[in-house]
């Protein structure tokens, strides 16, 4: 994977550029179409994708991420598009904008090249494409594109029917992460997907990183537990023995 980044006056894209334009080509070529190759601040606006009829679903969370097809800029592929939006009290105030420190240290360029490194390392994470700054004096705003996982749908809502064996299988992918030293600060059950061959992937990695082994281990599980909890209380002790089984597994 070849991470590239364009600027757009205020407006910067980090992006693949394996998928995203030929590898011999600069990174610095900036495209006035933007339905060409290289990517455009346009990819970040729902309009563009409303225009075209190209929104398919969206997915809940904080702030609606948009699945769209992508077809007419990249082959047979949907992509999904998420804002970066605060939560808590603080949204009432202020809904998207966060402190510039730096382009490095913005959300969106640090989610995108953590996920790229995992997806280098084999782990199942979802394919990054791009992820958009755009540079407001002391703040700045964020989107980040990556590929959807066809017809995947979250632990959370698999709980209620979920075997010992799905379980397990959750159990021995968290433990994947842990090894390559991934923190997840929002483990739970809404950010694991199953995809219909069975297997786990781990999304939604902004503010994660990575570091030696510690208690922020543990806390990761315990925050996965409430999660449980919270969707499938009757069944969070058999969901959980199965689950810290395959954790313990390798």
């Amino acid at each position: 994977m070849r991470l590239a980044t364009l600027q757009f006056e205020k407006e910067f894209i980090l992006y693949d550029a394996g998928i995203l334009w030929d590898a011999t080509a600069t990174s610095q070529i900036v495209s006035t179409d933007p339905l060409a190759v290289s990517p455009t601040p346009a990819w970040f606006n729902e309009d563009f994708w409303q225009a075209r009829g190209s929104v398919v679903g969206q997915a809940p969370g904080r702030g609606t991420s948009l699945f769209v097809d992508a077809s007419s800029i990249v082959g047979d592929q949907q992509w999904v598009l998420r804002q970066y939006h605060r939560g808590g009290l603080v949204a009432k105030v202020n809904a998207s904008r966060y402190l510039w420190l730096g382009l490095e240290r913005t959300r969106a360029f640090r989610e995108l090249r953590l996920t790229a490194l995992l997806k280098e390392k084999g782990l199942p994470v979802a394919q990054p494409v791009a992820a958009l700054v755009h540079h407001l004096g002391a703040t700045y705003e964020a989107a980040l594109i990556t590929r959807r996982l066809e017809g995947a749908r979250a632990l959370a809502d698999l709980l209620d029917r979920a075997d010992d064996a799905l379980l397990v299988r959750v159990g021995e992918t968290i433990r994947r992460f842990h090894r390559a030293g991934l923190d997840h600060v929002d483990l739970n059950a809404r950010n694991l997907l199953i995809t219909p061959d069975g297997q786990v992937w781990m999304i939604d990695l902004d503010r994660c990183r990575l570091r030696r082994p510690g208690r922020w281990q543990q806390a990761n599980l315990h925050r996965l537990a409430r999660s449980l909890k919270k969707f499938s209380p009757q069944d969070t002790a058999r969901h959980w023995q199965a689950l810290l089984q395959g954790y313990h597994k390798l």
